[in-house]
This record gives C-alpha cells, structure tokens and sequence, in this order.
C-alpha cells in the first residue's frame, strides 16, 4: 500500500506531522480522524522518496538494487518466505528510499500481489525488464535463479556505467578549462590591446577574432538564451515519437559512439535472452521480454520481427543478420549456436566477450578525445595569438623601416 505525507493539528492546537499506510487517500484522512488530528496537508509519497528540488520520485542507484537482488535470490533459496525475507531487507535501511519502497512491496505481496506487480508499482526504481523477467521467474518456478542473474546482470551493467563515466571525467574538465581559458582571452585580454592596434594594420584573422569579441560581450544575452532555448527544443523534439526514432538512429550510425552504443545494446540484449533461455523460459516469450534490454528503439523493432519470424519457424540468427544492424561475428555465433542446440549459453558468452571489447573501445575513444581537446584548445589559442601578434610585428616593421 502507498505511503501518505501529512502535516496535521492535534487537539492542543500543536502542529504535527508524519507518515500513515493506507490504500488511497480517503483512508489515511480517516485514519488521522480516529486519531483526533486534523489534517492540513496530506499527499501521496514521503519526503524521503521524493527529490527536494523537483518533488518527483528519487531513484536509487543501481549497486543498491544489486545487492537487494542478490540478498533476495540468498533468503529464498535458504527457504526465508517472502514476507519475512522482504521484511529482513526492508530493516537494513541500507538506503532510505529503497526502505520505503520494500515495506510498500511488502504490503503489497501481503495483499495478494505478486513480486512483479507489485515492484511494477516503482517504475523509477525497479525497471520494467526487470519486473518482466522477475515475472516469468514466478511463473516459471526459478524466481531465485532469475534474481541472482539479475545482480550480475545489474552489476556488470553498473561496472560498465561507471567506467565511462570516470572515463570521460578528465575530457570534460579540459573541455571546461579550455572553454574557460578561450573566453577569458576574449573578453578581458583582447579588448585591453585592441586599443592598441590600428584598423589598417588588421588581417582576417584579427577581423574575426574582434567580432568574436564583440559577439561575447555585448550579446552575452542573447548567447545564453540562444544555447538554453537550443536545449528546451531539443528536449522537447526528443520526447516526440519522431525525436526519440531520430536519436535512436543517430546512436547507432554516429562515427565512433555508433559501434559503442550498439556493443553494448547486443550484449545486454543477449545476456537478457540467454538468462531466460536458460532458466526455461519459451524463446517467444523471452524475445518479447528481452527486446526492451537493448534500449534503442530500432534494435527492438528488429528483434521484435524476429520474434515473429520464429514464431513462423525461422531461425532468429537470420532474421537479425537481414536487419544488417547486428555485427557479423555474433550473428555467426548465434547461428551455429541454433544449429548445436546450445543458444542459451552461447548468448551469454556472446555478451562476457563483447562487453570486454566495448570497454577496450571506451578506453580508446577516451584516449582519442583527449588529444583531440588539447589540439583544439591549441589551435583557438593560437588563432587568437596570430590575430594580435601579426598586426604587432607588422606595426614593428613599419617603424623599423
């Protein structure tokens, strides 16, 4: 059952406030009732699941879901029921909004849900593949199996995030600086010498270099409002079908993330089916669970019609191969895999060796974009220097002469 934020007064005129459970609205107003406190504010969720800035929900890290997963598939499989094994997850407090949200699944399960639905009610921390694979497990018997492959499955994907994310902490520091450094130049250190140089003396560079100038510093203004608006537009074209179909096409055909993005989509795509395969689930439905794992929305169209191509006896390697997004060597894989009979454990050995490929491209690209940020910052830097200093020596000259 939700949680209900009130602020209330008590018979003393004393303002209180708190958390009750109740099934909807109505009943936590008549709670407070028989509890003599009248209510001034009540409203759905807590303080602690609800960001201050925005008011949504606040996610929870992904390590966190991790090792609720983990310890979950542990009590299960030592034969914990699963109240009393979500009421032992819930009493770690390991972190305040995953608290929350296990005693509110845990009511729910007492209710008469089941796991799935009831984790389906926190889209914001339990993801929809991973409620849809959670529900095949109950239906299928194996829900302990599918959950410890869920942990390493949310952990290898938690590794990978973060490796890229330190990865690319040093290339936008230098981003920064340089942005930095290029208008600090332009606005304090190029107006003070302009003074000194006469019009006659200027060249292209100079001539540029000076409107550049002028742009930052009389039309700052309309700049910032320019990249914000730029910003709020394309925030708003993505949330349109059109926008997000554009983005996913670009994500897989842009020059060096293209390769990146859909290494990592396959094998997410591949552990997430072959997980399934292997804990007997049928390959129809499991396509249709996994699709959503690849998080491109053209990946899944793809993997959607060979899903049907299957269901009209096909196999599923050559359907992918005809869409011409997968890499060569996994559709081969999958395709002698079909032929031994051993598709489930082929599609995981498919994933443990392209996500070490992908994190040996990660590093490589990161590699190439810091030189590529250096040059850049040298080449701006000396565009500026050759735009006063050849007007100088050209002045230098004159008098020489």
């Amino acid at each position: 059952m939700p949680s209900y934020t009130y602020k209330a007064v008590n018979e003393s005129g004393k303002q209180v406030s708190g958390v009750v459970t109740a099934e909807n609205q109505q009943v936590a107003l008549r709670m407070l009732d028989e509890q003599a406190l009248f209510p001034m504010h009540v409203e759905e969720g807590t303080a602690v699941s609800k960001s201050r800035l925005t008011g949504a929900a606040r996610r929870v890290k992904l390590r966190y879901i991790t090792v609720f997963y983990s310890q979950l598939a542990d009590l299960l499989r030592a034969g914990v029921p699963m109240l009393r094994a979500l009421d032992v997850l819930a009493r770690q407090n390991a972190h305040a909004v995953l608290t929350e949200v296990l005693k509110e699944i845990r009511e729910n399960v007492a209710g008469g849900k089941t796991l799935a639905d009831a984790m389906e009610q926190h889209p914001r921390v339990f993801k929809p593949l991973h409620a849809a694979m959670v529900r095949a497990g109950e239906r299928g018997g194996f829900l302990e199996d599918v959950l410890t492959r869920l942990s390493i499955f949310a952990e290898r994907q938690d590794e990978l995030r973060n490796k890229l994310i330190g990865s690319m902490i040093y290339p936008c520091i230098l981003l920064f600086v340089g942005a930095g450094v290029v208008t600090f130049l332009l606005t304090v250190v190029v107006p003070k010498l302009r003074d000194y140089i006469p019009k006659e003396s200027y060249n292209t560079m100079t001539v540029m270099v000076f409107g550049a100038c002028d742009l930052l510093r009389n039309h700052y203004l309309l700049i910032g409002g320019g990249i914000v608006a730029l910003a709020m537009g394309a925030y708003a074209i993505g949330k349109t079908e059109w926008g997000r179909a554009a983005w996913a096409r670009y994500q897989l055909r842009a020059p060096v993330l293209g390769k990146i993005v859909t290494l990592v989509a396959v094998c997410r795509f591949c552990r997430i089916l072959g997980t399934m395969l292997h804990n007997g689930v049928p390959i129809l439905q499991a396509i249709s669970i996994s699709k959503d794992s690849a998080g491109n929305a053209i990946l899944a169209a793809q993997i959607e019609k060979a899903g049907e191509a299957v269901r009209k006896g096909e196999t599923l390697s050559t359907q992918l191969a005809s869409s011409g997004l997968f890499p060569v060597d996994v559709i081969d894989m999958m395709a002698v895999a079909e032929e031994s009979n051993n598709l489930e454990n082929v599609l995981v050995q498919i994933a443990d060796a392209n996500e070490t490929r992908t994190a040996r491209q990660i590093d490589l690209g990161v590699r190439l974009i810091e030189p590529l940020l250096l040059l850049v910052m040298a080449v701006l830097v000396l565009c500026i220097a050759i735009a006063l200093l050849l007007p100088i020596l050209t002045m230098s000259a004159a008098g020489l002469r």
